[in-house]
């Protein structure tokens, strides 16, 4: 019961086929046999999930659903919700219950959607690889000698494992995507704006974008449906009509132009990852999809860039947890300025730190201009790249991370980790959106992802093609054993 797609468990659903208590009851027995190896879930609350879902049994008797009514689905532990813990993987907010509910998974409450706990995480979504979190890295269901990619890793790792139909995650430099990639599954960054940020825990705000993550485009379509919207409470959010993301899933790829970037084809990829595109560019040739060279010259800017800005962001978003109101307080401490310093020493980890010095450096006076303010106009040139190349087509095919999944505890420095993200951060910077779905394996039988990239608003025809790239290929398909 648990391999079902999000689609085909709407399906059972809505014909009473099945209930919604015995597709939560069926995940929460696959999570309590399966999690404890995996570590994707790190909070779980078995009587709330089954009073959900007993609440969208009783919806669909009175034919009251929606689409999404009895679905089960996970939660990155970025989002809060009313009574459950959101603690950001973090020992800052281990103890923190939520008083209050993010728009987004009110959203998908609204619709009746069965909430089975949060997802592992980088502390605070600040990492790759999900090994910077305080309740232990998350093993990648295909080789858990693996990571699963960050920072949305446990969510990527449940949809894969069949623990969860579908989860949420957060993408501030290709958080979505990469985990997306090395799972083996699909997941879709929204324009910036498109879906609110209300009620998910900061870490670089203007960077920062919900989205879902699913076996097919097809689920992540269904889902960005009731996700998306304007939300007042949300200073970011986009004032705009409400969209209908699954309208060009039946649109055929011929006669799309779909941009290869030539600074992204390049030969710090993995062959691997060369396969997995060259893969891809066959089924769109063979779909009648025109395929045109563009460059994107800025791409070697996006990390010192992006590294700037997004740890500036952290710095002055993080200042809040200080042992004052809430979260993580030292035991013992002098004075103020000393219960301040102890709190932060403890309740952070190593990672966070280093994101909150280089974030306070670039804005302390003096290298302001030099270091922020450059950023800053390097963000536009990474924009217009994108904006000359969309002239010349539709959509860009790219590469979502140079390589597959790499062992846990690999040793890699801090900027070796931070140059993994360099096919994923140009498109945070610009705020466009962006698809990752499967298109292959690793010679060591990992999934190896690539990316669908499309101008501002362009969600339904990126999902559309990734829906068609999909009907004539099973890489989505596969499953871990």
């Amino acid at each position: 019961m648990t391999q079902y797609t999000l689609k085909q468990a709407s399906v059972l659903l809505q014909s009473k086929q099945i209930s919604a208590v015995e597709l939560a009851s069926a995940y929460l027995a696959a999570i309590a046999e399966k999690n404890p190896a995996l570590n994707g879930y790190i909070t779980l609350n078995p009587e709330k999930t089954l009073a959900e879902a007993r609440a969208a049994d009783e919806r669909i008797a009175q034919g009251n659903a929606s689409a999404l009514t009895g679905v089960p689905v996970a939660y990155k532990d970025i989002f809060c919700q009313t009574g459950w813990r959101s603690a950001c993987a973090s020992k800052m907010l281990d103890n923190f219950i939520s008083p209050y509910t993010a728009t987004v998974v009110q959203n998908l409450l609204d619709e009746g959607m069965v909430t089975l706990g949060r997802t592992n995480m980088d502390e605070f979504a600040m990492g790759s690889t999900n090994e910077n979190s305080f309740y232990g890295a998350t093993k990648n269901p295909w080789n858990p000698e693996h990571v699963p990619g960050g920072s949305s890793g446990g969510s990527a790792a449940v949809v894969a494992a069949r623990l969860a139909p579908a989860a949420l995650g957060s993408d501030t430099g290709g958080s979505i995507r990469q985990p997306a990639s090395h799972c083996g599954i699909t997941g879709i960054k929204p324009t910036y704006g498109t879906v609110s940020r209300f009620g998910m825990v900061a870490y670089a705000s203007s960077f920062d974008q919900a989205g879902p993550m699913a076996q097919t485009a097809e689920d992540c379509a269904i889902l960005l449906n009731a996700m998306a919207g304007f939300d007042p409470k949300d200073s970011t959010s986009l004032e705009r009509e409400k969209e209908d993301y699954t309208r060009d899933l039946n649109q055929p790829l011929k006669g799309l132009k779909i941009g290869l970037p030539k600074e992204y084809f390049s030969e710090g990829n993995s062959a691997d990852v060369q396969t997995a595109l060259q893969n891809t560019i066959d089924l769109l040739k063979a779909q009648g999809a025109e395929l045109v060279e563009v460059s994107l010259p800025q791409t070697k800017l996006s990390i010192p860039a992006y590294y700037v800005l997004a740890s500036a962001e952290a710095g002055t978003n993080l200042s809040r947890y200080d042992g004052v109101r809430y979260g993580h307080r030292a035991a013992q401490f002098g004075d103020l300025e000393e219960m301040y310093g102890k709190t932060r020493a403890e309740g952070f980890g190593s990672e966070v730190k280093r994101r909150i010095m280089i974030g306070t450096y670039v804005l302390s006076h003096g290298y302001y201009d030099a270091y922020y303010l450059k950023a800053q106009k390097l963000r536009r040139l990474v924009a217009d790249d994108f904006q000359t190349a969309f002239a010349r087509c539709d959509l860009i095919l790219a590469p979502t991370a140079p390589t597959a999944a790499p062992k846990i505890g690999a040793d890699a420095s801090p900027v070796e980790t931070y140059l993994s993200d360099i096919y994923t951060i140009a498109v945070n910077l610009a705020g466009l959106p962006a698809l990752t779905l499967p298109a292959g394996f690793s010679g060591g039988g990992l999934p190896v992802g690539v990316q669908l990239i499309g101008n501002y608003f362009a969600e339904a025809k990126i999902l559309g093609a990734a829906h068609q790239i999909q009907l004539n290929s099973d890489w989505h398909g596969k499953r871990p054993e």
